[in-house]
């Protein structure tokens, strides 16, 4: 656990880490499964807008 905080500390900021994980569960939550998840992931982040109905959308989206 000590080593993965520092470990976040150093490569990326706990923040920003805290901010992906949130975003990673927010997307399983809405449905996304396998490589649905990253992608849905990856576009809340970049667009800032880490949300539930946002993930849904994504993956109505994506999953076609």
């Amino acid at each position: 656990q000590n080593l993965a905080a520092l470990r976040a500390l150093v490569s990326e900021g706990i923040q920003e880490g805290h901010m992906k994980l949130h975003a990673r569960n927010i997307a399983i939550s809405a449905g996304a499964r396998g490589k649905l998840i990253e992608k849905v992931t990856e576009i809340m982040i970049q667009e800032k807008d880490v949300k539930f109905l946002r993930a849904k959308e994504l993956i109505k989206e994506l999953d076609k």
